[in-house]
């Protein structure tokens, strides 16, 4: 017997796409994220940043956590405050589900909802409240998870190896979408150290700025557009966001990552949230181009169950012109 639900966290299944890959000789695993125990890839970061928050006395008995989120990371904070008796007040755009907001609701937080529209200079921006929070309630600890360096290193220390373990050391290729950048510069940093030539591509919404950042090096705020998948792409560089560790960059649109989550159920009875659809499109669509065989490993970050209200909604896909 071990410990909490805590305890739970980490070494999740890794498992091989059988049915929607047309390339014979090109693997495609996909790690199945939504089996830690808040539902989402985040319970990893969530518990390396308090554990260290804790141990150097920043965040205290009583204390509050205090964090912007587009549901997941939120979710995991909730769980993790919810266990330890803290206090956890979350701040999040409006376009995040009703059932991740309901969510954070059953696990005790408090829940401050902020226009997904309001730009990232906008003191209604969903990060620039959860600052604000930050600085006004006493005892409070914000994770920032888009700036903590403490983020990547969580999958650098836990995420990367397991890949590296469950391949057997026969990866090749690392795919995903980023929006802290945490998981696909933690991971790849590890696989890289390992195997110097692992290419590393990172998929990226029509509508964030990483992908012309990239590709130019410039900040484009024209660049920056509403879309509905959640949780991934930004409007803002991140600290947590290594671009020296990508090797290339695929845009990506809602229709591209919605079509192929409900794919990835139906087909695969994987059934993921739309980052997930994202990461396995851009593997799908990097596997087309290699004519080496290769071992494509990519993330499937959260459940769809946090959206059935949504991308698996057929009344709702008809009304957003996606069905």
């Amino acid at each position: 017997m071990s410990g909490n639900i805590q305890s739970k966290i980490g070494n999740t299944p890794l498992v091989k796409l059988q049915k929607i890959n047309p390339y014979p000789n090109i693997e495609i695993w996909v790690k199945l994220e939504f089996t830690n125990p808040s539902g989402s890839i985040k319970d990893r970061i969530v518990h390396h940043i308090i554990n260290d928050a804790e141990k150097n006395g920043l965040l205290k008995p009583g204390g509050t956590i205090v964090e912007n989120t587009s549901g997941n990371t939120g979710a995991a904070a909730a769980m993790i405050g919810a266990i330890r008796d803290y206090k956890v007040i979350l701040t999040m755009p409006d376009k995040v589900s009703i059932e991740k907001q309901n969510a954070l609701k059953a696990f005790g937080a408090e829940i401050v909802v902020c226009p997904t529209a309001a730009l990232p200079e906008d003191p209604m921006h969903y990060v620039n409240v959860a600052k604000r929070m930050a600085s006004e309630i006493p005892n409070s600890f914000r994770i920032n998870q888009y700036d903590n360096p403490l983020n990547p290193e969580a999958h650098y220390l836990t995420t990367g190896p397991e890949i590296w373990e469950q391949t057997g050391g026969r990866v090749t290729h690392f795919v995903a979408a980023g929006s802290t950048g945490g998981t696909i510069s933690g991971i790849s940093k590890y696989l890289k150290e390992k195997n110097p030539n692992l290419f590393t591509f990172m998929a990226d919404p029509f509508g964030s700025i990483f992908y012309k950042y990239f590709k130019t090096g410039e900040i484009d705020p024209n660049e920056i557009g509403s879309y509905n998948v959640e949780g991934v792409g930004e409007d803002h560089l991140t600290k947590a966001m290594d671009f020296s560790l990508v090797n290339d960059m695929i845009q990506f649109n809602d229709q591209n990552c919605f079509d192929t989550a409900r794919l990835l159920a139906k087909e695969e009875g994987i059934f993921g949230g739309g980052t997930a659809g994202a990461n396995v499109w851009a593997a799908l669509q990097l596997a087309s181009r290699l004519t080496e065989p290769a071992v494509i490993v990519t993330v499937c970050p959260d459940n769809g169950a946090k959206y059935l209200s949504k991308m698996y909604n057929d009344e709702w896909m008809k009304e957003k012109g996606f069905l």
